[in-house]
C-alpha cells in the first residue's frame, strides 16, 4: 500500500521538480520510504507503506533486471504467491523479493495487460515500458485503489491523490460547473469527472495505454455483471451456501497475507461481524475496534462489544464526544482530497487504529452491497411490478403526473424520487441513481449562481453507465442489478474514495475482504430467491458463517456508521459550519446564491425537516476543500 505519482512528456529537467512536489503531496500515505525514476519524457515518484517483504528490497520504483520495465504499485495483489508460482513454471522467474510488486512487474512483462486477470486483490499500478515507450496504467476491478490523471493533448500526469496531480503545477486549479452539481446531487463526483476541470478518475476494472506518438486508450477488462459466474444460477441452496462460505473463507485468508499485524473494523453489523468471526475461524485472535459515542441513538459499541466476546477478540472502545471531534476535525477536513459530505467518520477510525499500531485493518465495506443489506432492496422487489405497468402509461401522462406532484410537493429529495419515480420509463436505470441522491434539482438549482448552473439538457452520470449494463446482462435478476448499480455509483464514488482518502492519511492499509472479485461474481448470479432480504437481511451472509453470531447482530435492522452530526451541528460545531457557510466563505465565492445558502442554515438550525444535517455538510466539506486547494471559482 503506497502512494504513486507520475509524469510523461517532460524533459527530465522540469520533471524532477514536479514530481518531487507530487511525491511531498502524498508523503502520508507512504511514511517508510520514497523513490523516483526518470527516463527522458518520463518520471515516476512513489511513497512507501511497507506491508510485504518491509526490507529496502521492496522499495520502489522497481526496474527488471534487463531494466526495460519500471513499475510504482499502489496496493495488494494478495494471490501474488500463485502468480509467481504460475510465471517459476511458465517463464523460469526467480524472485528477489517478497513483494507483491516484483510479481507484477514480470507478470506483466510475460502476458503483457493481460496479466490484470490474474490478480486477485486491490491494486493501482503504472508500468513504463523503456524500449517501446509505452505507458501502462491498471486500476482494481472493483475500484478500491484510485488513480486519477490529466492529459492536455502532450503531457500526462497521474497519481493516487488529485492534491498530487495539482501540485504538478501543470494542471489548473479551475472548478468543473458540472461536477459541482453532480457532487451536490450525489456527495462526490461519480466517475470519471471530478470536482477540478479535465481531471479524470480512471474507472474501475479500466486500464490506460499511452504511446508516445498517441492519445491515452482506455479500455474495460471487466465488469460484475458480464463476468457473473453461471454455476451460481443454477445451484441448489445448500450447494450455493457451500460455496460462498468457501469463498469467503478463501477472501479472508487472502486478506490476512501481511508481514505486519492485522486489524478489523466492528461496528456491531453483520458485515463487520462476519469478517471477525471467520477471522477467528481461520484461526486468529481478532484485534478489533469500535467508536462509542454518549449519544445513545447513534452508539453501537454494546452490539460491537457482545460479537468481540463471541469471537473471543482483542476489543478496543474508542469514545468519541463533540468536543473531541471539533479538536480533531481540521485534520479530517485537511486529509479529504476530494470533497465528500461522508468522510469524518472513516478518519476517525482510522486515525485510532493507526495510533495504536496497527498498519492493516480488514473492513466490513462491501457487504451491503454484495449481498442485499440495503432497503433499497426490499423497496426495489416490492414496488418492481407496479413500476412495469405505471410505465405503459403514455410518457405524456407520466411527465404531466410528475410535474403535478413536483407543483404541489416540498423540494426535499424525498419528493424528488417519488416524481421521479413517475415520469420514469419503469426502467431501475432510470429509477436507482436518484435514490442515493442528497440534495434534488430543485434545491440544486435554487443554491447554485446563475451564472454556476449546467445547461438544463444535462443528463444523470448513471442512468447512462447502468442503461449499458443491464442491457449488456438482460438475464440478470432484479436483485443482481440493484446491487450492480450499488457497487458501480454509491460504493464506488463515496465509500471506497472515502475509505482510501482517509484511511491513508493517517497510513492505515484498508482491505475489504467482502469486495474480492471472485465472490463479487458469484453472489451478483446468485437467484433472488435465495439472496431476499426476509425474513432477515443478508440471509446468505448470514447463513454460511459456521461462528454462531449473537441474534441481535443477525436480526437487527440496519445501522449505518455515522456520527452524530445533526445534534453536534446545532451544538459544539454550529460556529465552524455557519462561518464556512456565510457571505465571508462559501457564500461569497460567487458560485452559490448567499441568501439562499443562508435560508438552508437557518432552517436547519430551526429543525425545519426538508434540511437535514447532509444537505448542509455537503457544502461545508467543499468550502473547506476549495480554500485548502486554492481551487478558482471565477467562471470562465
Amino acid at each position: 500500500m503506497c502512494g504513486i505519482a507520475g509524469i510523461v512528456g517532460l524533459e527530465p529537467g522540469e520533471a524532477s521538480a514536479a514530481i518531487a512536489r507530487m511525491s511531498a503531496a502524498i508523503a502520508h500515505r507512504g511514511p517508510d520510504g520514497d523513490g523516483t525514476s526518470f527516463d527522458r519524457t518520463l518520471a515516476f515518484g512513489h511513497r512507501r507503506l511497507a506491508i510485504l517483504d518491509l526490507s529496502d528490497a521492496g522499495r520502489q520504483p522497481m526496474q527488471t533486471p534487463d531494466a526495460r520495465l519500471t513499475i510504482v504499485h499502489n496496493g495488494e495483489v494478495y494471490n501474488f504467491r500463485d502468480v509467481a508460482a504460475t510465471l517459476a513454471r511458465e517463464n523460469g522467474f526467480d524472485a528477489r523479493t517478497g513483494t507483491d510488486t516484483e510479481v507484477i512487474l514480470h507478470a506483466y512483462a510475460a502476458w503483457g495487460p493481460r496479466c490484470v486477470d490474474r490478480f486477485r486483490g486491490m491494486f493501482a499500478f503504472a508500468i513504463w515500458d523503456a524500449r517501446d515507450r509505452r505507458l501502462f496504467v491498471a486500476r482494481d476491478r472493483v475500484g478500491i485503489k484510485p488513480l486519477y490523471y490529466w492529459w492536455d493533448g502532450t503531457r500526462l500526469v497521474f497519481a493516487s491523490e488529485i492534491r498530487a496531480v495539482l501540485a504538478s503545477g501543470l494542471v489548473p486549479r479551475r472548478l468543473d460547473a458540472l461536477a459541482l452539481d453532480q457532487y451536490l446531487a450525489y456527495q462526490a463526483v461519480p466517475a470519471p469527472r471530478t470536482l477540478v476541470t479535465d481531471v479524470r478518475f480512471l474507472p474501475p476494472g479500466h486500464t490506460l495505454t499511452l504511446d508516445t506518438d498517441g492519445a491515452p486508450r482506455i479500455e474495460r477488462y471487466w465488469d460484475a455483471l458480464e463476468n457473473a459466474d453461471p454455476a451460481a444460477a443454477d445451484g441448489h441452496p445448500s450447494d450455493v451456501h457451500a460455496r460462498v462460505r468457501e469463498l469467503l473463507r478463501e477472501s479472508i485468508a487472502l486478506h490476512m497475507v501481511s508481514d505486519v499485524p492485522v486489524g478489523a473494523f466492528l461496528s456491531g453489523g453483520i458485515d463487520s461481524s462476519a469478517i471477525v468471526a471467520l477471522m477467528r475461524e481461520a484461526g486468529r485472535v481478532p484485534r478489533t475496534f469500535t467508536v462509542a459515542f454518549a449519544e445513545r441513538a447513534y452508539n453501537e459499541a454494546a452490539h460491537a462489544r457482545e460479537v468481540a466476546t463471541a469471537c473471543g477478540a482483542e476489543h478496543t472502545e474508542i469514545l468519541l464526544t463533540d468536543r473531541d471531534l471539533l479538536d480533531r476535525l481540521p485534520d479530517a477536513m485537511a486529509a479529504l482530497d476530494h470533497a465528500s459530505g461522508d468522510a469524518v467518520n472513516t478518519y476517525i477510525i482510522s486515525r485510532a487504529v493507526r495510533d495504536a499500531g496497527i498498519k492493516v485493518a480488514l473492513s466490513g465495506l462491501g457487504g451491503d452491497e454484495v449481498f442485499g443489506g440495503y432497503a433499497i432492496f426490499s423497496r426495489v422487489l416490492f414496488v418492481a411490478s407496479s413500476l412495469r405497468l405505471w410505465a405503459k402509461a403514455p410518457r405524456p401522462v407520466r411527465n404531466a403526473a410528475a410535474r403535478a406532484y413536483r407543483a404541489v410537493a416540498t423540494t426535499t429529495v424525498g419528493s424528488e424520487k417519488i416524481a421521479s419515480v413517475l415520469e420514469s420509463d419503469g426502467e431501475l436505470a432510470s429509477v436507482l441513481p436518484v435514490n442515493r441522491q442528497v440534495l434534488s434539482q430543485r434545491q440544486r438549482d435554487d443554491l447554485i449562481a446563475p451564472d454556476w448552473r449546467v445547461a438544463p439538457t444535462r443528463h444523470d452520470p448513471y442512468e447512462p453507465l447502468l442503461r449499458d449494463a443491464f442491457a449488456s446482462s438482460p438475464e440478470r435478476e432484479l436483485m443482481a442489478r440493484v446491487s450492480y448499480a450499488e457497487i458501480r455509483t454509491y460504493m464506488h464514488d463515496v465509500l471506497l474514495r472515502d475509505a482510501d482518502q482517509m484511511s491513508m492519511s493517517r497510513g492505515l492499509e484498508v482491505r475489504v475482504p467482502l469486495l474480492d472479485h471472485r465472490l463479487i461474481e458469484y453472489v451478483i448470479a446468485v437467484p433472488d430467491d435465495i439472496k431476499r432480504p426476509t425474513p432477515t437481511p443478508k440471509p446468505l451472509l448470514a447463513g454460511v458463517l459456521e461462528q454462531p453470531l449473537p441474534a441481535s447482530t443477525i436480526g437487527r435492522r440496519k445501522q449505518g456508521f455515522t456520527l452524530p452530526f445533526d445534534p453536534w451541528m446545532r451544538g459544539e460545531l454550529r460556529e465552524y459550519c455557519g462561518v464556512r457557510l456565510g457571505a465571508r466563505r462559501l457564500g461569497g465565492r460567487g458560485v452559490f446564491r448567499a441568501e439562499a445558502l443562508g435560508r438552508y442554515w437557518r432552517a436547519f438550525l430551526e429543525g425545519r425537516p426538508h434540511v437535514s444535517w447532509s444537505r448542509l455538510w455537503v457544502l461545508v466539506a467543499l468550502e473547506e476543500w476549495l480554500e485548502r486547494n486554492a481551487i478558482d471559482t471565477c467562471r470562465p
